[in-house]
């Protein structure tokens, strides 16, 4: 049975789902300012981004900080 997360506006979103609104809403050079590291600055693309950040914790908090912010939450 599934854990229902009422509190947590992230509940059902992949990181996948995350990134692809963020590079729409931003794109990718955008993106690279607003969180500085290579995956957005250096020859982007959701498949390399998605495997750094799944790798690295500290980017993915950043990500999904900054998803929470674009959307007012």
């Amino acid at each position: 049975m599934p854990i229902i997360q009422p509190n947590n506006p992230l509940h059902g979103k992949t990181l996948e789902s995350i990134l692809v609104e963020l590079v729409n809403y931003y794109g990718f050079e955008k993106l690279g300012r607003l969180i500085p590291v290579k995956c957005f600055t250096d020859n982007p693309s959701i498949q390399s981004s998605l495997k750094f950040l799944r790798k690295i914790p500290w980017a993915r908090k950043k990500v999904e900080e900054l998803f929470l912010r674009s959307r007012g939450n």
